[in-house]
């Protein structure tokens, strides 16, 4: 995240703008009052997602157990939890 000041967000706002949409840049905007973030919609929903499934109870434990299990090799293929129809769409 690269911090500006307001004057600078505002001499280069169109830029910065465009910059979060096609780069995915985030800026922290520095004003005396207070600092503001500008990023894109794309990077607020997905932080946004990613905090509510952090407040669901036990996700983080489900994930960790999830993940031992895969590096275990405990898991099954699509074509076993769906069968072969799952192949065809």
């Amino acid at each position: 995240m690269r911090t500006v000041s307001a004057t600078e967000a505002r001499q280069h706002f169109f830029e910065m703008v465009k910059n979060t949409v096609g780069r995915h840049d985030t800026y922290q905007i520095h004003h005396p009052k207070g600092d503001a973030v500008l990023m894109s919609v794309e990077e607020y929903d997905n932080l946004v997602e990613t905090l509510e499934l952090l407040s669901i109870p036990k996700f983080r434990e489900s994930i960790k157990r999830s993940i031992g299990e895969m590096e275990k090799g405990e898991t099954v293929s699509m074509e076993q939890v769906f069968g072969d129809d799952s192949k065809k769409k």
